[in-house]
């Protein structure tokens, strides 16, 4: 069973659910992504998102949209057209890549910055990938230098990952699963 099917049966609802997945190129998004698909549904082969995928899979209750956009710079331009319609959004870091932190961090204040996200209570999920490669930052260490101390109007979580072997996705998949259960009983109090 993948990952998305338990949690479609810890929501227990109908809904659809929009999901970017956004990181620079070759962070482990497609990987990530795969991982999370049901098992019938994963791809034996991953190759690089040239400009953006859309992966659309069901589970037992859930309907599941996962826009996974390409991380090469002259596609990152893209990402913002899909803002709106994101409830939740799966950053990827390549911490091994020492030298594209910034670039990472750059990228990221200007998702946070962008009308279409600053505003909103957004619910973001940082893997802090490739924790298998030799000299990998650990996730508390990607946690400060992307500064994610300073975001303080979104829930955000950080989990540390090997995409390749799936593992720290699980915990992160609880997280999300929480803040989105947390998210639709807000909006049903809204409601009544």
């Amino acid at each position: 069973m993948g990952l998305f099917d338990k949690l479609v049966g810890w929501l227990g609802l109908k809904k659809e659910v929009n999901v970017l997945c956004l990181g620079l190129d070759n962070s482990g998004k497609t990987t990530i992504i795969n991982h999370l698909k049901p098992t019938n549904a994963q791809a034996q082969d991953i190759v690089p998102t040239i400009g953006f995928s859309i992966e659309k899979f069901k589970t037992s209750s859930l309907s599941f949209t996962v826009f996974d956009m390409s991380g090469q710079g002259r596609y990152r331009n893209l990402w913002e057209h899909y803002y709106k319609e994101g409830q939740a959004i799966i950053f990827v870091i390549d911490s091994a890549d020492k030298l594209r932190m910034v670039v990472a961090k750059e990228e990221l204040d200007t998702l946070l910055n962008h009308p279409d996200i600053k505003h909103r209570r957004i619910p973001i999920l940082f893997f802090a990938n490739k924790m298998d490669v030799r000299d990998a930052l650990s996730s508390v260490k990607v946690s400060q230098l992307l500064c994610l101390e300073n975001i303080k109007d979104k829930p955000w979580h950080i989990c540390a990952t090997d995409a390749l072997k799936g593992e720290g996705l699980q915990e992160g998949v609880d997280w999300l699963q929480g803040e989105e259960t947390v998210h639709m009983n807000e909006s049903e109090s809204v409601m009544s």
